[in-house]
């Protein structure tokens, strides 16, 4: 664990942070308890983001280490309705506890209050505790309770499964 004192820089993304943040989501998001079940971890994730809501994109470092992101977006339903959507926040186990989640919140939450979003939506696991605890620190509330089902169309014990070649 790093010294508390170490020195955390947030800044808007930039295409050299895209490969540092994707290994970053790929150890948090993919091997965690806590898989997102909204979205799906994987290389154009992050490049899709980077591309089409490159301003709603932060990179934390501690020293020249990139050490966590946020991937955010704004959606507009009307003229007069904007949200922003925080959907990836991931920060490197070793530098935990040390504000960078929330100082990459704060970014965020500074650019969509600039430009006249109305509310920030973020979504997680119901059992998700750590994440619940640090959004409703922020500020957020009216916790909504969703069911997500799944159809595994890998399972052997199914008839209709199609067999390939080679199983």
């Amino acid at each position: 664990m790093p010294d508390q004192d170490v020195e955390i820089t947030i800044r808007p993304m930039d295409i050299d942070d895209l490969a540092p943040a994707y290994h970053l989501g790929e150890k948090l998001f993919t091997l965690s308890a806590f898989p997102n079940l909204y979205r799906i971890w994987d290389e154009y994730e992050i490049i899709d983001f980077f591309h089409d809501s490159s301003d709603y994109c932060f990179s934390a470092f501690a020293d020249s280490k990139l050490v966590g992101f946020l991937l955010g977006t704004v959606i507009e339903k009307t003229k007069k309705r904007k949200y922003g959507y925080l959907v990836w926040t991931g920060v490197d186990s070793d530098f935990g506890r040390l504000g960078i989640a929330s100082q990459l919140f704060d970014a965020f939450k500074e650019l969509c209050v600039e430009e006249q979003v109305s509310m920030i939506i973020v979504d997680t696991q119901a059992d998700n505790y750590t994440a619940i605890d640090f959004f409703t620190s922020k500020g957020f509330g009216d916790a909504q309770d969703h069911v997500y089902l799944t159809l595994d169309l890998r399972r052997d014990d199914d008839p209709r499964r199609p067999v390939r070649e080679g199983e």
